[in-house]
């Protein structure tokens, strides 16, 4: 199992980004695909998931900004960040956890900077 995160970069507050995470050697309608992110000196922290029936979960800090869905067709999983501000900043990862045996596959993460 593979992912890739692409799609980071750098924002001005207020402004938007979407991040995909496509999914190789196994398929999205059986897994449930979460993103993480990690800030300097912070320890990695859930963002937002979405499970194998689409059912989806936030964290209270970007509920209403973040938007997390799925294109199980493409294997693909997005998250659309509105209203970025700079405490968004960090490294954000994607994570596949196997709802067969709850094994995690880790995705190289892609940087996010907020900042005018």
């Amino acid at each position: 199992v593979q992912l890739q995160a692409f799609g980071g970069g750098l924002v001005q507050p207020g402004g938007f980004l979407r991040l995909s995470c496509a999914v190789s050697g196994t398929i999205l309608s059986i897994n449930t695909v979460a993103w993480y992110r990690q800030a300097p000196g912070k320890q990695r922290e859930l963002v937002a998931g979405i499970s194998s029936g689409g059912i989806k979960n936030y964290a209270d800090s970007v509920k209403g900004r973040f938007t997390c869905s799925k294109d199980n067709a493409k294997n693909t999983v997005y998250l659309q960040m509105n209203s970025l501000k700079p405490e968004d900043t960090a490294v954000y990862y994607c994570t596949l956890i196997s709802d067969d045996d709850g094994s995690h596959y880790w995705g190289q993460g892609t940087q996010v900077t907020v900042s005018s």
